[in-house]
């Protein structure tokens, strides 16, 4: 059993980002139609405390139950992240420790990027059969680790023919018990401590390198890129720019129904901000991790 059925999901922002969780957050609500109470924990690196109060409006505690963590209380104490030379937000590398946030006895957990929205019943994909896996995954857009924009550089040194399957770290379906059990978080930052020059898309290539051929591969309809057509993708993945931003530059209908999830939120006349501010985020990622170095 998987604590007494209820369904682990866990996500993990900055203030940066908190609005996208809203909208995921609601898009889970509103296509969950089975019985299951979803846990919905949220690693909070920085949100403002009047965003939480507007987020926990939007469910019924009846069925959702929102339990939050700051990011500091989570990355065990022997651990330290390394710092790479990407634009991603340190905040990134929380879903390496997301089986350090449910209690001891969950069996199960959902992990989500929160520039991702559900468009099935989140039910359909926690009740997969992880069988001995202990992460479930789909496919990058790079699909294998010889990507030379977004793989493992050095897969042959690692012992690893160029075929071999490269997952997206945006959607996880984890066994923590057996995570915690195999230091599967230790095993990744020490990868990426490691081979830091090779480091590409932040814990995404700890990640690859730790699990290569060891991680059950999900429908892609589970982690669907959002640049690509679909009629009934299960999971929509903002890879690109969000649909926050007026930059946008995907499909066009999944805009669309990430804002229909908004409406029915406290953010329901949010407008799309100027995509200079994106840029802007990203210089200034680059220099907190430029004095994290030292």
């Amino acid at each position: 059993m998987k604590d007494n059925n209820n369904i682990s999901i866990v996500v993990a922002s900055d203030n940066h980002y908190a609005i996208l969780i809203a909208a995921l957050l609601k898009s889970i609500d509103l296509n969950h139609k089975t019985s299951e109470h979803i846990d919905f924990y949220i690693i909070d690196d920085g949100i403002a405390a009047s965003f939480r109060k507007k987020l926990e409006s939007i469910v019924d505690p009846d069925r959702i139950t929102i339990k939050w963590f700051k990011s500091k209380e989570i990355v065990p104490a022997d651990i330290t992240i390394p710092v790479d030379n990407s634009a991603f937000p340190l905040t990134a590398y929380m879903r390496v420790f997301s089986p350090y946030v449910i209690d001891k006895n969950v069996e199960r957990l959902i992990y989500l990027d929160v520039d991702t929205i559900v468009q099935d019943d989140i039910s359909k994909l926690w009740n997969i059969d992880l069988g001995d896996y202990t992460v479930a995954a789909a496919q990058d857009v790079g699909k294998t680790v010889d990507c030379k924009w977004g793989g493992i550089a050095n897969y042959a040194e690692l012992g690893l023919t160029a075929d071999t399957k490269y997952f997206n770290s945006g959607v996880l379906v984890i066994n923590p018990i057996k995570w915690r059990e195999e230091g599967i978080s230790e095993k990744v930052i020490e990868a990426l401590r490691i081979h830091k020059k090779y480091v590409q898309l932040a814990d995404q290539y700890g990640l690859n390198v730790v699990l290569a051929n060891k991680w059950l591969q999900l429908d892609p309809k589970w982690n669907w890129f959002a640049f690509k057509e679909n009629e009934s993708p299960s999971l929509v993945h903002f890879l690109d720019i969000k649909p926050i931003f007026s930059t946008y530059n995907s499909q066009e209908v999944y805009k669309q129904e990430f804002y229909r999830y908004l409406s029915s939120t406290p953010w329901k006349n949010f407008k799309p901000i100027n995509g200079n501010q994106r840029h802007a985020r990203k210089i200034v990622n680059k220099i907190k991790k430029f004095f994290l170095k030292f």
